[in-house]
């Protein structure tokens, strides 16, 4: 009997734990293959793959991003394989499981929560007796009836063979993202979460966690994203395993799911003063600071001790954060949820993903929709579409600000120029991105693709239409962050007030001549008036920078010893590209004052 395993991942450089966790707990005593395809693979290019392999049976692992494209690859396949048996299980399809069976008549058995063991039950009595009544956790057909099964104990992790070890994983694990579980099941009740359905968590031994983890990094996995609910819920637990990991990561990136208000200040002075720079990122959900919504949906959680969480692992300069919101929870109406996005957006995370509730299945909360007037989508992913206190018009303006706020802040394409932005033209951080995300439906640009120099002109489009306070200074850091998102000398400058090409040969002639003037650091690059010509872009900005930027520590470490203190004035910009495109550019600053061409000239 011949059994493939297959799923559809969102991407490509993302795989399946779930089907390697099946064929390491049933693989010796059955012939077991795995399939990886993508949600964007052409149906039938899936179809003739699996028809190619003459399976018997084929698993599929069902999840709220692939459940439709997953229906409509088995529909296919009944009509070209009506002899193969199909089985679904994941998290998409462990409840409400009677619909899904009468939904899909061409699924033939359907797997309940943790699959390990009731997928290999159900594999010996499909080679055998077919006494599928027998199988616990699972559904399955009776003629025209439809029988689910009780439901199986909960398996113990530390009897399950591991995942990790398949010799035909090696070669891609350094092109893929390895997903990890050190854990099962999650301590708290969000009654928007799946997690929040199994009461305890369940543990893998930690050596033997350890020994996997070694053995990935070894065979050159690159990224490890731990799927643990709550990594850090055992203190003692988690300590141990950050400092293994701290201790052999060998340049491999890990990524958590932490909850901050819980975060021991021992853990974090460590991790403070131990992690090595970027080979930690974690992934925080606060949702909402609303009070009432949290106490709606049994969340606990202390803000202000989240709060000095975020505040210290960011000081330290060590960890990536990822800070998620939710919008659309019960009470939580555009203007509480403006402040809930200001609240998360002051701590300055790297990556603030603002999401929309999803009604998943089984959750306390969609068994609760019709109490808060929940209107969703009837298919996955069950997003909501509006509330009693959240209609329909308010979700469209904020997915309008998810929209910029991913462009323009998730990709750090120009922090310079936002974090001015937000603090000082701007009423709050949250009434620029709405404001600027309206402007960007208005215009049509969600219906158009967009280059880097397009998402600059674009929101100085945006801007220039509004009566800012300092545009000067607005264009100026547009013009430095735009600069800085080149790995080579631009060819390109959007810009019109250029500066003309024989000013900007008499200003590399200057700094060739004493680039001591401009600072210590650049005059170690020992550059000629040819290198510069190549590798250097000069800008004269009409404001102080060092001024404006004084509270960024890169600009303090840049700026030369004649440019401290002085606040008036403008500023010469130089950018220098690496001539290793690994490197990222440089940038050095001084006052005009001390570079004023017609000065040289006259003292020449």
């Amino acid at each position: 009997m011949k059994v493939i395993l297959a799923t559809l991942n969102a991407k490509f450089i993302h795989t399946s734990l779930a089907i390697r966790l099946l064929k390491a707990y049933s693989g010796n005593e059955f012939d077991i293959e795995l399939a990886e395809y993508t949600i964007k693979d052409p149906v039938m290019n899936i179809v003739s793959d699996l028809f190619r392999r003459k399976p018997d049976v084929i698993g599929f692992s069902c999840y709220i991003w692939n459940i439709e494209e997953t229906i409509k690859l088995v529909a296919l396949l009944k009509k070209v394989l009506p002899e193969v048996k199909i089985v679904l299980g994941g998290p998409e399809v462990s409840y409400d499981t009677k619909y899904w069976m009468e939904r899909v008549p061409e699924v033939d058995f359907i797997v309940m929560g943790d699959g390990e063991e009731t997928f290999h039950h159900l594999l010996q009595e499909l080679s055998g007796e077919r006494k599928f009544h027998f199988v616990f956790g699972a559904a399955y057909r009776k003629g025209d009836e439809i029988v689910l099964n009780p439901g199986r104990p909960k398996s113990d992790l530390n009897t399950l063979p591991s995942p990790h070890r398949f010799p035909e994983d090696i070669p891609n694990l350094g092109k893929r993202i390895v997903y990890f579980e050190t854990s099962r099941g999650c301590p708290f009740s969000c009654q928007f979460c799946l997690s929040s359905i199994e009461v305890g968590v369940r543990y893998y031994d930690i050596e033997r966690v350890k020994a996997d983890i070694l053995y990935l990094i070894e065979n050159g996995a690159k990224i490890i994203k731990f799927l643990d609910r709550t990594f850090n819920i055992n203190r003692s637990y988690a300590m141990e395993m950050f400092e293994f990991l701290i201790q052999n990561h060998q340049g491999c990136v890990f990524q958590f799911e932490i909850t901050a208000d819980i975060m021991r200040p021992e853990v974090l002075d460590y991790l403070a003063e131990n992690a090595p720079p970027g080979i930690f990122r974690f992934e925080i959900g606060v949702q909402s600071t609303n009070d009432p919504t949290n106490e709606l949906v049994k969340r606990r959680q202390n803000f202000t001790k989240l709060t000095r969480t975020v505040t210290k692992i960011k000081e330290s300069g060590k960890i990536d954060q990822h800070l998620d919101l939710i919008a659309g929870l019960p009470e939580e109406d555009y203007a509480t949820f403006r402040k809930t996005f200001n609240d998360v957006f002051a701590m300055r995370p790297e990556e603030l993903q603002l999401g929309f509730l999803k009604m998943l299945r089984g959750t306390g909360l969609r068994n609760d929709a019709a109490k808060y007037n929940y209107v969703f989508m009837d298919h996955a992913p069950y997003e909501i579409l509006g509330n009693d206190v959240l209609p329909f018009t308010d979700v469209i303006r904020l997915k309008r600000l998810e929209d910029v706020l991913e462009k323009y802040w998730n990709a750090h394409r120009m922090d310079h120029t936002l974090e001015y932005l937000v603090t000082r033209e701007f009423d709050s951080p949250f009434d620029f991105f709405q404001e600027f995300g309206d402007y960007w439906e208005e215009q049509g640009w969600q219906r158009i693709g967009h280059q880097l120099e397009d998402l600059f002109t674009r929101l100085h489009d945006f801007l220039s239409r509004r009566s800012l306070k300092e545009p000067e200074v607005v264009l100026g850091l547009m013009k430095l962050d735009y600069l800085l998102g080149h790995k080579y000398k631009p060819r390109k400058i959007w810009w019109e007030d250029r500066m003309d090409k024989d000013r900007r040969s008499g200003y590399f002639r200057a700094l060739a001549e004493a680039p001591a003037g401009l600072s210590e650091r650049f005059a170690a690059y020992g550059l000629d008036e040819r290198d510069l010509q190549k590798y250097a872009c000069v800008e004269e900005l009409p404001f102080p920078l060092d001024e404006t930027l004084r509270s960024e520590s890169e600009a303090e470490s840049s700026s030369s010893p004649a440019a401290a203190g002085d606040s008036t004035g403008g500023t010469l910009l130089v950018v220098l590209y690496q001539q290793e495109p690994d490197e990222r550019p440089a940038y050095f600053h001084a006052p005009l004052s001390a570079w004023s061409l017609e000065r040289r000239t006259l003292a020449k």
